[in-house]
């Protein structure tokens, strides 16, 4: 064979790899494998071409040329299945999104978590109970108040009188006439154009105060942090820990999806700046999610992330994150009662004009001292010191 005959044998080869290796790269990205996949296969392409030229030009002979693809090919699978297993663990450890067990918290349940009055309700109802729904992080509130008000029955979360079906859920269901009352923070702006293009209008009635917190992992060095700085994280201008006076170490700032109740709080926080659009996988489905995500040392060291203070304290005791301090003030209940932590904002009973004869006497007597003492005693700032 002759110089020229090689020549064209490895023009040959080159081009046919290279057009497999181009339908090979265009199936990956079509099929979302990510940037590892995209760079293997060029990689890979290398490889092989560089290969079949040494043999073509018989630097490699037969037997070596086997060998070394063989090994190539071998080590070339144990980067792959490295790769996937270490996905597999890192997904399994990071991004499941287990929530709170609501269960524990069901009004009338034997050793259930809902706190009791400690004398018998002023007030009680027997008939045209109004429906409830509302936020995970407020359940325990208002499974609470049907406690001390409804009849004992048995009520499914899912489907009753007293139901959670998390901020969004609730919204669409109190638009849809489908409950009475809903226990949530202040509604996003797209929830408050479903409202009004229903022809009524939402009715917002402060029945407390709560923090809203911004989290790391506890090892994080990073201990306070002004409004300014979480703003700039958020619209992606602050984006390693050392410049806050952490560890050099890119900042890994999860979401949480539209519509849900702190994200809203977030984008509210974030009023007249752009918010950043997170990758997919820096979106967390629910608030249990995002504070195991910042939690989780083991590849999330640089995350932060934000919820309620109950929620975090009370219904996730999770030991792996640290509450930041905002502008020095700690998020405290002496803090949000007296208004000095700057991210404190009331939460609402929200109703949307129904006929139930009950709902505004239910409001009223949640507003009342006995209803103000079951929100502290839930673990809520209520809105006057009992």
């Amino acid at each position: 064979m002759t110089t020229i005959d090689r020549i064209f044998i490895s023009i040959f080869v080159i081009v046919i790899v290279a057009i497999g290796g181009f339908i090979a790269m265009v199936f990956a990205a079509l099929s979302g494998m990510g940037t590892f996949y995209l760079i293997f296969i060029v990689a890979a392409i290398a490889l092989f071409i560089t290969l079949a030229l040494l043999r073509i030009f018989k630097v490699l002979t037969t037997r070596q040329f086997n060998i070394t693809l063989a090994s190539s090919a071998a080590i070339c699978g144990l980067v792959l299945a490295g790769y996937e297993i270490n996905k597999a663990y890192l997904g399994s450890i990071t991004m499941k999104e287990q929530e709170v067990d609501l269960n524990a918290y069901k009004p009338f349940m034997k050793s259930t978590k809902a706190v009791a009055l400690e004398e018998p309700s002023s007030f009680k109802l027997e008939n045209d109970l109004p429906r409830l729904d509302g936020a995970t992080a407020l359940y325990p509130l208002y499974a609470g108040i049907a406690q001390a008000v409804y009849p004992e029955a048995d009520y499914d979360i899912s489907n009753s009188a007293v139901m959670s079906s998390k901020t969004d859920g609730a919204y669409e269901k109190l638009i849809r006439g489908e409950v009475d009352i809903i226990f949530t923070a202040g509604p996003s702006r797209l929830q408050r154009l479903d409202a009004e293009r229903s022809g009524r209008e939402l009715v917002l009635t402060p029945i407390g105060r709560e923090a809203f917190v911004f989290f790391v992992n506890s090892r994080n060095r990073v201990k306070d942090v002004t409004l300014e700085q979480i703003q700039s994280i958020y619209s992606g201008h602050l984006t390693n820990w050392q410049e806050l006076g952490g560890d050099d170490m890119p900042i890994q700032a999860f979401q949480r999806p539209e519509n849900s109740g702190s994200q809203s709080a977030l984008q509210k926080l974030m009023e007249g700046k752009n918010l950043v659009t997170p990758p997919q996988e820096d979106v967390a489905s629910g608030m249990g999610g995002i504070i195991r995500n910042a939690a989780n040392y083991r590849n999330h060291k640089n995350a932060v992330g934000y919820s309620f203070l109950f929620y975090a304290t009370q219904m996730t005791r999770e030991d792996k994150i640290r509450l930041l301090s905002i502008n020095g003030v700690q998020p405290s209940r002496v803090n949000i009662q007296n208004k000095s932590y700057p991210l404190t904002s009331e939460f609402y009973a929200v109703t949307l004009g129904s006929k139930n004869p009950n709902v505004d006497r239910l409001i009223d007597w949640i507003l009342s001292p006995q209803g103000q003492a079951l929100v502290e005693k839930t673990g809520y700032t209520p809105l006057k010191k009992q």
